[in-house]
């Protein structure tokens, strides 16, 4: 059994509104708890936010949208559904992916639309390949969805059961470029099913093997964008939980909690003073950790994902080759990630994803324009440039940017951009974001699991925290599932509309493959 809090927990304050925050606001709310959400920013969302320039919607946080499921068990733990506030646009193909020898392939989720796509790419042996990789991805995410995602940890010992032997068995303790390269032989193929390494912050040969699971959420169990942007998810939260009888506070941010021995007493703002019962901490690990007054121990320092350098602009025009989403891949792959987690450089020959939503949503834009959103990974600034270099580094290396997808086929970009912001790690550094980047610590095997920062701080006894920082890690669905984890850890596990009978809905992410 894992741990739950003592004492009363009637009244909760979240602190932030982002996608953890109200994921935790909606699971208290359904298990009954009085919720406040204080929030520093003027409206919610956080990472997922909004940014709106001369007509132009823009996403300020993450572009891919897959398991929708575990957003709706989060409205559904009111009595409200995730399909009925937000319309889910599934996006055909999820990717397409360009390679520096002219060649193209679309990554559908759909099994026999990708079969066929992979042997026209890459002949029939590697379609085969194609069909036994799925069924390996489908079986890891299986054996990993209740045990190692959907779960709280106390201790490793938790760890032991039926589905670590099933997972040890899939080779889930391997490597994860190793496992898809016994299906693939084709090494643009394996970089459809490796490039997801990045978000856990390790090269494909060095992560885990049951990371791979990433590439099933984006490859198998489909990719999908709500109508509005990415923005719409986090606001139509919000407007449920308000309606369920949250109380939001916005910009406030938090200053310091009172305490009372062990118990945290009250949340004070720059404005005012919220008793709680109990407190759930979403800001980055750093300022959580500094507003409890407690840095666990561990025995090596945490070590941080690659950051990222993101340009969106807002053109007269776009090219007809660009997907919804779209990889540009460089020559270079194993230097790249040598260069963005060892090295501390910039990518000498980047691997680029650029995302053109008004592909799916024209009215992100004005009439006739386009909305692009182009993202370089970068190292961090523990081991690349800090965020003082960035400030003159940073439009040097947009314009390079700018030259590179000229010569990869994005003729007039530069010519074409008529709003931008430049997003660069000096910007993540001043949100709070440790080491500059927005995809906090890494998924190595030191922080995977029970390993990683706990949801529990020591030393305090009525906070939870929630976030990409802690349990289960970084994406828009551990980070979803953060928040639900969190609410369990006040309720005991109580049950809520999404667990009654009658509410279970079918799952179609996870069909036989």
């Amino acid at each position: 059994m894992t741990r739950t809090l003592k004492g009363p927990t009637d009244h909760v304050v979240v602190v932030g509104a982002g996608l953890a925050g109200l994921s935790a606001a909606l699971h208290l709310l359904g298990a009954g708890r009085r919720v406040t959400v204080v929030e520093r920013d003027d409206g919610p969302g956080g990472r997922a936010g909004r940014l709106v320039r001369g007509g132009y919607h823009i996403d300020t946080g993450p572009t891919v949208l897959t398991m929708p499921r575990i957003a709706d068990e989060a409205f559904a733990a009111v009595g409200a559904s995730l399909h009925d506030r937000v319309e889910l646009i599934p996006l055909r193909p999820a990717y397409r992916a360009s390679f520096a020898d002219g060649s193209a392939l679309d990554v559908h989720t759909d099994a026999d639309l990708m079969e066929a796509e992979v042997e026209r790419f890459a002949g029939p042996a590697e379609a085969a390949g194609y069909r036994r990789l799925r069924h390996w991805l489908t079986a890891l995410y299986r054996a990993e969805r209740n045990r190692f995602l959907d779960a709280d940890f106390d201790s490793p010992l938790q760890l032991l059961g039926p589905d670590l032997v099933r997972l040890a068995g899939l080779g889930g303790f391997g490597r994860w470029e190793a496992g898809v390269a016994r299906h693939l032989r084709d090494e643009r193929l394996r970089r459809i099913f490796t490039f997801q390494a990045l978000y856990a912050g390790v090269p494909p040969t060095r992560a885990l093997a049951a990371y791979a699971v990433i590439a099933y959420m984006d490859t198998v169990a489909g990719v999908y964008f709500p109508r509005g942007g990415m923005h719409a998810l986090p606001r139509a939260m919000a407007e449920t939980a308000r309606a369920a009888g949250a109380t939001f506070h916005y910009g406030r941010p938090v200053t310091a909690l009172e305490r009372s021995g062990e118990r945290v007493t009250a949340v004070l703002t720059d404005q005012e003073r919220i008793p709680c019962d109990a407190v759930v901490l979403t800001p980055e690990l750093p300022i959580a950790y500094r507003l409890l007054g407690r840095v666990p121990r561990r025995p090596v320092r945490l070590r941080h994902a690659p950051s990222a350098v993101i340009l969106h602009a807002g053109c007269d025009r776009t090219w007809p080759q660009l997907a919804h989403h779209t990889l540009s891949f460089g020559r270079a792959w194993r230097s790249t990630f040598d260069e963005l987690t060892r090295a501390g450089r910039l990518m000498s020959d980047p691997s680029l994803l650029i995302t053109r939503p008004t592909a799916s949503d024209p009215a992100l834009a004005p009439p006739g324009r386009h909305l692009h959103y182009v993202l370089a990974p970068c190292p961090h600034t523990g081991i690349g440039p800090g965020p003082a270099a960035w400030h003159d580094l940073g439009p040097r290396y947009r314009d390079a940017l700018l030259r590179e997808l000229e010569r990869r086929g994005l003729d007039g970009i530069a010519s074409a951009i008529e709003e931008e912001c430049l997003v660069t790690p000096a910007d993540w550094t001043a949100r709070g974001h440790a080491a500059g980047t927005p995809f906090s610590a890494a998924h190595t095997f030191a922080q995977t699991g029970p390993f990683r920062p706990r949801n529990l701080v020591r030393g305090t006894v009525n906070a939870v925290l929630a976030g990409c920082g802690t349990t289960p890690g970084v994406g828009v669905p551990p980070v979803l599932l953060s928040g639900k984890l969190a609410a369990a850890r006040i309720t005991g596990g109580s049950r809520t509309s999404a667990s009654r009978p009658g509410r279970d809905r079918p799952r179609p992410e996870e069909a036989p493959a």
